[in-house]
């Protein structure tokens, strides 16, 4: 079974986001304008990978990932991403640095109880009343990978939420409705939600 800190997963999104086709349509358009549109200020982008949403956020971000070679890639583009190790001491590496947290594509990866821990240790870098963005994939998109654990819909994601006392603000299927997900395997399933500044 292919594991996600290997160079093999590495190469493969890197496949996945270099194919010629993709950059001649743009595919990524639709959900740069996505992830722009929720105005996320400074981003600390948590599973990283090789730096598609750290391009998508202008530069606005810094990115986590626990691939050192994903990190090394995202570097060479010009983005600012460590392994955790390595943030545990980075300069960027504060209390409420941030405006906001993004975990896309990344908590279908573990089991919920380490997605819940996950999302809890990011918490102190972000700031009273900043947000938490999930996005997960869809039942498609959930199969289309070997590395997938678990399966979040709006629920359990709100679950993972909960268990960090943050409050929902909003849950979408973008850039379809939730029932293409079914067989749309790029149709993701967006929660947001805020750190209660009490």
């Amino acid at each position: 079974m292919m594991r996600t800190d290997g160079t093999e997963y590495t190469a493969r999104l890197a496949r996945r986001s270099g194919a010629w086709w993709k950059r001649l349509l743009d595919t990524q358009a639709p959900y740069r304008r996505n992830l722009r549109r929720l105005d996320l200020g400074h981003v600390l982008d948590i599973g990283c990978g090789i730096g598609r949403n750290l391009a998508n956020l202008n530069g606005r971000a810094v990115g986590i990932d626990t691939n050192p070679h994903s990190v090394a890639a995202a570097r060479s583009r010009g983005f600012v991403a460590y392994t955790p190790e390595e943030f545990a001491g980075a300069p960027e590496a504060r209390e409420s640095a941030f405006d906001s947290l993004l975990f896309a594509h990344v908590l279908e990866h573990m089991p919920r109880h380490e997605a819940i821990a996950l999302v809890g240790a990011h918490l102190p870098h972000l700031r009273a009343g900043g947000r938490v963005v999930i996005i997960v994939p869809q039942e498609a998109g959930f199969r289309s990978d070997p590395t997938h654990v678990e399966f979040l819909d709006v629920p359990e994601v709100t679950s993972v939420l909960d268990a960090n006392g943050l409050e929902v603000l909003r849950a979408y299927s973008f850039p379809f409705p939730r029932r293409i997900g079914r067989f749309f395997t790029h149709n993701e399933t967006v929660v947001v939600a805020e750190r209660r500044s009490g």
